[in-house]
């Protein structure tokens, strides 16, 4: 694959993460609990200037697929790949922006004027993570920027698309503008089920989109989510992931299914027709608990290595192979984060 090619368009929900290591006391100033996700009310609007000015905060690129261009392109070769959401005109947008040119990523934001830039912050107390999000911007993405002229051609002349299943909550038609030119010309449409409540409470939205998905991603408990609120009677995840494999599609290609289970192999399918599916599995790259640092954003590290050996054309069981062999050097970082000097792909 050619240098400045930008083969790989993500599309979701970007935010700055404020990584900071805090204490109860700060726990209980916000009044969150140590082990815990949450969406920012008022009263937590504080909290991201604190652990800047007080708790030595790390400012990672986040949001799903951010992290996930961000690990794709740690593999892929420069000018690979390009990352679309919706910031604010402000510090942290620019920050956001520091960041991704310093990985390589491509960023085409959309700017919204009124609402600042999506931010999670993030209380480390000892193997505890307490997430509290405020969406802000990265929930005001429009399709009328991506249908603008110069992020179009970008649209155009990729061949890969991944979008993050968070997205589902923000815009569906930017999503299908994506489903539909992968549809139209044979290109392949990656999408990532990202959380167990997508599955649960935007089943109806995740149903718009799926006829399109060449390549589905997930983890074993969205797996059991979309099983459950699609009545499909099993909680096997090897039966689930074919039952997916060959629900109604758009095009002739036949879906691929991956789905991780933390430790245990990731399981795949390969739809052959008749309800039938090739089922592979592959297993994890080992790692000693002490070398574990942060599994935070470990599923994301994964899709970008998948997606990197998409993208160049691997098999699928290397694909996911690297995908395995990603995420373990990101959970040896703080956050989704990828180490430097880069590291080169070995097989597990």
């Amino acid at each position: 694959m050619a240098k400045g090619k930008f083969e790989l368009l993500c599309l979701e929900n970007p935010l700055l993460d404020i990584q900071g290591v805090g204490d109860e006391k700060l726990l209980e100033k916000y009044g969150l609990k140590a082990n815990d996700a949450i969406l920012a009310e008022s009263q937590h609007l504080g909290l991201y200037d604190d652990l800047i000015q007080n708790y030595n905060a790390k400012l990672i690129a986040g949001g799903a697929a951010q992290n996930t261009a961000r690990g794709a392109q740690y593999i892929l070769p420069e000018d690979s790949t390009v990352y679309i959401g919706c910031i604010g005109k402000d510090q942290y947008g620019e920050t956001l922006k520091d960041i991704c040119a310093k990985a390589g990523v491509r960023t085409e934001y959309r700017i919204d004027e009124e609402l600042p830039t999506g931010r999670c912050g993030v209380v480390i107390t000892g193997h505890n993570r307490s997430l509290c999000t405020d969406l802000a911007a990265a929930n005001a993405y429009k399709p009328e920027h991506l249908k603008q002229p110069e992020i179009w051609k970008l649209v155009e002349d990729a061949k890969f698309y991944y979008v993050g299943g968070y997205h589902l909550t923000v815009s569906v038609p930017a999503i299908l503008a994506l489903a539909e030119e992968a549809a139209s010309k044979d290109k392949s449409f990656v999408f990532n089920l990202s959380a167990p409540f997508i599955a649960q409470f935007f089943k109806d939205q995740l149903d718009q989109v799926l006829p399109y998905v060449d390549i589905l991603l997930g983890n074993e408990s969205e797996a059991a989510a979309y099983a459950e609120s699609h009545e499909l009677g099993t909680t096997d995840v090897k039966e689930i992931a074919k039952l997916i494999a060959n629900s109604p599609k758009k095009t002739e290609k036949p879906r691929t299914v991956v789905f991780t289970q933390g430790t245990d192999p990731t399981i795949a399918a390969v739809a052959k027709g008749n309800n039938n599916a090739d089922i592979k599995e592959v297993h994890v790259h080992a790692i000693g608990s002490e070398q574990i640092n942060d599994t935070n954003g470990a599923g994301d590290a994964f899709a970008g290595g998948f997606l990197a050996g998409i993208v160049k054309g691997e098999s699928l069981e290397t694909s996911i192979d690297i995908g395995q062999w990603l995420a373990k050097l990101s959970i040896q970082e703080l956050g989704p984060s990828y180490p430097f000097p880069k590291q080169s792909y070995t097989k597990g």
